[in-house]
């Protein structure tokens, strides 16, 4: 099977007229932006030009990049000019001499021309502990999103340096909320709740942030009682948090809180949106007062787009499909599926399906290819026809790994992700709750928090 980048310059060029998709009726292979077929150097310059950051080809019309967003330099022409095997050996041959002075790591929904040379792959949280395995490593170069490299950084000791190839491979969903906006929502809510423990001792809230958010943000809840999740082990932490508090503020995705509270039990009544443009929240009083989770309007451009309709068409062309979608999708697809969950709980239920299973996976299209290229025996394919990757995540090309690479055989450090330490300190706090806290069937008594000596502390 041919990689994502392939695909995509195949149906630019037209020569890949009405192809099928093997094994999947009426899916005709069509991209969702033409623009994903240039290298993305054309994008960092035209942003530059503008003065305005974005996130690139595929990116959805409702996602306004931030003024603050960071943008990239220009690559090296010499970059931009090399061919792919030309990139491919400059690529290997400074791995080979750098050796264990540097680890790569390739996200999950990474391209494979990228992938391939990623000594670890995995989600944001897998990938940063994964590195903590290569103390010997002097460099961290992180093929993901800004927000995972922030996070490698505070998990990573203090002799490594922390690489993200392409400044402008962000996250929409992260930049939804920002610190101004989300402390301006906690004062709302203590003007609202006011902030004394109930007669259990819980507070009135604990924040919850999803790990994808800034380090700024895991911060705010470090520092405010609260804790971080990432999409596997979210039910467990939001037990943690009610077991502290008696609501929780959950950003910034919507889907992913809606989605397990709704699982736990929690009526949708009682999961007001939150919109930070408006007085609180754009709810009445009395829907705040009976509130136990308050979402965050925030949400992931790739998993909206998967639809109720796609898993209706999946299951007319193949009955008997299994359905597994990711929980940042809307309630209606996880609601529709026969399953959601992490891209590890993917992956996983994926190893262990007899032979012959058949999947439409709804999750970013790099993963669910690579996934079908590596498990021949099932039919994977992606509930979306539309080939339509993570846009912030493409803007990772082996072009730009080859520069930073090389940049390390020089002696200097490009792209380097570094969070500020009063920053680091309390993000430390709310991921290391995270790591603490154990579902209640495992444990009846709560986790023991980490001490502000041991957070401070570099791993």
């Amino acid at each position: 099977m041919s990689s994502v980048n392939t695909t995509i310059q195949l149906i630019t060029r037209e020569q890949a007229e009405a192809v099928r998709v093997p094994g999947q009726p009426g899916r005709t292979q069509e991209s969702c932006d033409d623009d994903l077929a240039k290298g993305p150097w054309e994008f960092d310059l035209a942003e530059a030009l503008a003065g305005t950051p974005g996130y690139g080809p595929g990116a959805s019309n409702e996602d306004t990049a931030p003024p603050a967003t960071p943008v990239q330099g220009q690559l090296p022409q010499e970059y931009k000019d090399a061919s792919d095997d030309e990139l491919e050996a400059r690529i290997l041959s400074a791995k080979a001499k750098l050796g264990d002075r540097v680890v790569i790591l390739g996200h999950f929904y990474q391209r494979d021309e990228v992938v391939q040379f990623a000594d670890f792959v995995g989600d944001s949280f897998q990938l940063a502990n994964a590195a903590k395995t290569r103390t010997e490593a002097e460099a961290i170069v992180f093929c993901g999103v800004h927000f995972m490299a922030e996070t490698a950084d505070m998990l990573s000791g203090s002799h490594q340096s922390v690489i993200l190839p392409n400044l402008a491979a962000g996250c929409s969903m992260a930049d939804m909320a920002d610190l101004p906006s989300v402390e301006a929502c906690w004062a709302e809510l203590e003007a609202l709740y006011g902030t004394e423990p109930d007669a259990d001792g819980r507070v009135p809230v604990i924040p919850v942030t999803y790990m994808n958010s800034s380090a700024a943000l895991k911060a705010f809840c470090g520092k405010h009682g609260g804790i971080v999740c990432t999409s596997s082990n979210a039910s467990t932490v939001l037990e943690w948090a009610f077991e502290r508090g008696q609501r929780v503020l959950f950003f910034p995705d919507q889907h992913l809180g809606r989605n397990t509270a709704k699982a736990m039990g929690v009526p949708l009544e009682q999961m007001p949106l939150w919109n930070p443009r408006m007085p609180l929240g754009g709810n009445t009083q009395e829907v705040m007062d009976a509130a136990k989770v308050v979402l965050w309007q925030g949400f992931c451009s790739v998993h909206k787009r998967f639809t109720v309709g796609q898993i209706e068409q999946a299951r007319v062309d193949f009955p008997g499909v299994r359905v597994i979608v990711h929980p940042e999708c809307p309630m209606e697809v996880v609601d529709a599926a026969d399953e959601a969950g992490s891209t590890d709980y993917i992956l996983k239920a994926i190893q262990a399906a007899p032979d012959g299973t058949t999947f439409a996976i709804g999750t970013e299209i790099n993963m669910v290819n690579r996934l079908a290229a590596q498990y021949p025996q099932h039919t994977i394919f992606c509930l979306d026809p539309v080939i339509c990757p993570c846009s912030t995540m493409y803007r990772i090309h082996p072009g730009y790994l080859a520069w930073v690479l090389e940049g390390l055989l020089r002696g200097e450090v490009l792209n380097q992700i570094t969070v500020p330490e009063d920053t680091a300190v309390n993000a430390r706090i709310a991921l290391e709750r995270m790591l603490a806290a154990l579902p209640q069937a495992a444990t009846k008594q709560p986790a023991k928090e980490p001490q502000p000596a041991q957070s401070a502390a570099r791993a």
